[in-house]
């Protein structure tokens, strides 16, 4: 498991619908260490502080191993790293891999697993095409974020060193198919709901899935 390429990039206007939209979605590639903080990498900020940003959504990681998919389903477009806006693409680290709250070793940082990316229209801003956000949830292909647990240098090549593995077992494709597909598996919901390192809206979500349930 390694990082394949680290991706930066600062907020920037974009015109939507007429109207002038702040993004940090935009991402580049860069050759060279960087610093990662407890808020971001260096040279990367979010825009909407209300929805993205925070130190349970600190860095962005996406797998490599999705962009075959992805251009067999939209092609015609240009699909370099970071086009998702990762900060982090990966190999060797999948979805049905990795469990909330598994920590890992990445250059002499280390991060914690908290949860699934959700797409948000910004995302039909990059591709040009507001089908993508439904497209990309329900394709299961989510990428999931890092908190920090320790300040670091990271950089492309950089192996991805498990340090811990969560003993509760729930992964990042259950937390999706438990949005997208399947919101009627109470058992796995009641142990979602209880998950202590996946973010409390996560839980407060599914703690009202099995209010609605009855059960």
């Amino acid at each position: 498991m390694k990082i394949v390429s680290i991706n930066v990039g600062l907020p920037r206007k974009v015109v939507f619908k007429g109207q002038e939209v702040l993004t940090g979605i935009f991402k580049e590639t860069v050759q060279h260490r960087v610093s990662l903080r407890k808020l971001n990498l260096d040279s990367d900020r979010q825009a909407d502080l209300t929805v993205h940003g925070g130190p349970d959504k600190a860095v962005y990681a996406y797998p490599s191993e999705h962009y075959e998919y992805w251009r067999h389903q939209l092609p015609g477009i240009e699909l370099p790293w970071g086009m998702f806006g990762e900060n982090f693409t990966t190999e060797g680290l999948l979805e049905d891999m990795v469990n909330i709250g598994d920590e890992f070793q990445i250059g002499s940082a280390k991060v914690m697993v908290t949860q699934p990316r959700m797409p948000c229209y910004k995302l039909g801003i990059k591709f040009g095409r507001t089908d993508i956000i439904r497209r990309f949830l329900v394709s299961g292909r989510s990428g999931f974020y890092f908190r920090v647990l320790q300040e670091g240098e990271v950089g492309a090549g950089d192996a991805i060193e498990p340090i811990s593995r969560d003993k509760n077992n729930i992964t990042i494709k259950d937390i999706i198919r438990l949005y997208v597909h399947d919101k009627q598996d109470i058992e796995t919901l009641r142990r979602a709901a209880q998950l202590e390192p996946l973010p409390e809206g996560w839980r407060e979500y599914f703690l009202q899935q099995i209010e609605r349930l009855g059960k």
